[in-house]
């Protein structure tokens, strides 16, 4: 067998050996003394979380309105965004609007001149109705007339 004089076995002789204490029994005097500290520090710390919770619902709330301000912005911005591209088109849309309306009115003037050059060649005598009679006349007369529009209106463009 082993020696008992071993550093190991001199280790566990000490640990075995040692008794825990017995808790302290509490008297009148020590329990009103620590229940009187631990009121306040709960006191204490009470005051402490509510200042904390109060600034922390501060704080919440700031932030949940500063999130819906923040959104607020941003559909500002994306309105006015559209908007001002909306504005760009309707300028563009203005713009090219006026250039058509201006080469219409050149081509109606050009259609103009062409109209009146065509009624000025025709030759267009002072009848009476006795000349109306002739129905040979008349019908050379409406065949030249209807030649001559049918000319303005493929210059034209009908």
């Amino acid at each position: 067998m082993a020696a008992p004089n071993t550093a190991a076995a001199k280790a566990s002789a000490r640990t075995s050996t040692k008794r825990k204490t017995a808790p302290r029994k509490r008297t009148a005097a020590t329990a009103s003394r620590k229940t009187g500290p631990r009121k306040t520090v709960a006191k204490r710390g009470s005051r402490r979380t509510t200042p904390d919770l109060s600034t922390r619902a501060q704080e919440v709330g700031r932030n949940a309105f500063l999130a819906g301000l923040g959104f607020y912005g941003t559909a500002l911005d994306r309105a006015q965004a559209r908007l001002d591209s909306l504005q760009t088109r309707l300028q563009a849309q203005r713009k090219a609007a006026r250039k058509t309306y201006t080469e219409l009115v050149k081509r109606g003037t050009r259609v103009e001149k062409n109209a009146l050059s065509l009624i000025d060649e025709l030759e267009l005598p002072n009848f009476e109705l006795t000349d109306l009679t002739d129905r040979r006349k008349l019908e050379a007369r409406l065949g030249k007339a209807r030649s001559r529009l049918d000319g303005l209106r493929s210059s034209a463009g009908f």
